[in-house]
């Protein structure tokens, strides 16, 4: 396995407090905003997400 792919493979996960929802990919305050169109991710139920785009990993703290 090539470096690049072992860093995709222990990508980080971002947190995302409940008063941060409804959360979108990407987030506002991210530097490349425009780097995708913007998705809705539904997070509520099970408290996690993944951005079908660019592969973000999201996950609910409170």
């Amino acid at each position: 396995m090539n470096q690049s792919a072992r860093k995709q493979d222990v990508q980080t996960v971002i947190e995302v407090k409940r008063s941060e929802l409804p959360l979108s990919c990407p987030r506002p305050g991210d530097e490349v905003w425009n780097m995708h169109p913007r998705v809705f991710l539904p997070i509520e139920k099970t408290g996690e997400a993944t951005c079908p785009y660019c592969g973000a990993r999201y996950r609910l703290v409170d």
